[in-house]
């Protein structure tokens, strides 16, 4: 068993042990941010921890009703011409700590007197220190390049922020059932089998929207680097203004789909593309009555829509693996990458 698939397993156990030791830091944090009432967040991140990011502007903009916008590190970095960050509250996401131009960002926030964040499973890194608050991970050693419980650790850690902020009892309960739910989804690893021949060509398309587009995302980068498939993701609103002009009969795409307002629209696609002859194939939580065509793997986690990236993600991190191997690569070393990355 690879490293990868290891990793993955052990995230159930790593999100009973967040729900646990992780309050005294999100309370913290929930105590400045209600102190000092940012406007809104400006999030700094690279690579998964980028769509950690945009599953943060989903969750932080439909229950904390706040605005949230990804940073541009190079303007920081490159160009040297950072944004007035008045009002804003900078959360920095970075899974080693390490990356250059997340720091950089989170550097120049506190140099502009905003409330910091650092979100990372280094709590000894220099993101960590740059930062007035944090919020480690605690996700131990991850040592296969791809990143799978450091991904889902981030989700769990903004999930955690948006309760504490705006504190409420469903969504607490919801957060208790998260183990039980990681565990679920890996117990569908060999249901995904069926979908592996879809995904063996050079390419393919994975589709999301809403909280479950940073999903689509994510499930593609980690379908490009340890299988070498060429996926790209996109929001279905945005793949119908003009991306859907790429299908042909034959053509992979994944749709991922998690229970809520969205799941219309999924399905609406999805038989769009079947009549297009493409291969669709479903990554699915929560829908009971779904009836577009398509390969399907699903669970019934229980879980409010804002949660289903979780156990969506698990689904993408098994899939990817399952198509690693088909391919005959080795998931833990991608070519041509290293574990940290640093960019400017």
């Amino acid at each position: 068993m690879s490293r990868f698939r290891e990793e993955i397993a052990e995230q159930p156990l790593l999100a009973s042990r967040m729900l646990a030791e992780t309050r005294g830091a999100v309370a913290s944090i929930a105590a400045r941010l209600h102190a000092t009432k940012p406007r809104g967040f400006v999030i700094a991140a690279r690579g998964s921890s980028d769509h950690a990011a945009l599953y943060a502007k989903y969750l932080f903009g439909v229950r904390n009703r706040m605005m949230v916008a990804l940073a541009a590190p190079s303007l920081f970095t490159t160009y040297r011409t950072p944004p007035d960050l008045e009002g804003q509250c900078v959360i920095g996401i970075s899974q080693s700590g390490a990356a250059p131009d997340v720091i950089a960002v989170i550097e120049e926030a506190a140099r502009q007197g905003m409330v910091t964040v650092a979100v990372t499973n280094d709590p000894d890194s220099r993101l960590a220190q740059a930062a007035e608050l944090l919020l480690p991970l605690g996700a131990g050693p991850e040592r296969s390049v791809p990143a799978s419980k450091t991904y889902v650790a981030s989700l769990i850690a903004l999930a955690l922020i948006s309760q504490a902020l705006d504190p409420d009892p469903s969504f607490e309960a919801a957060l208790g059932q998260v183990p039980p739910a990681l565990a679920a989804a890996i117990e569908q690893d060999g249901e995904l089998d069926r979908l592996v021949p879809v995904l063996l060509g050079p390419r393919a398309i994975v589709l999301g929207r809403g909280f479950n587009f940073s999903t689509a995302e994510e499930i593609a980068l980690k379908l490009t680097e340890t299988s070498y498939v060429l996926a790209r993701a996109w929001s279905v609103a945005d793949f119908e203004h003009g991306p859907i002009a790429v299908v042909e009969p034959g053509f992979p795409v994944v749709l991922v789909d998690g229970r809520g307002q969205v799941s219309a629209d999924m399905q609406a696609i999805g038989r769009r593309l079947t009549e297009q002859s493409c291969r669709v194939i479903w990554l699915l939580d929560g829908i009971s009555d779904h009836g577009a065509p398509g390969e399907t793997v699903s669970l019934d986690s229980g879980l409010p829509e804002e949660l289903t990236p979780l156990t969506l993600a698990v689904l993408g991190q098994l899939l990817a693996h399952r198509v690693a191997v088909a391919r005959g690569i080795d998931p833990d070393r991608p070519r041509a990458l290293n574990k940290v990355t640093r960019t400017w």
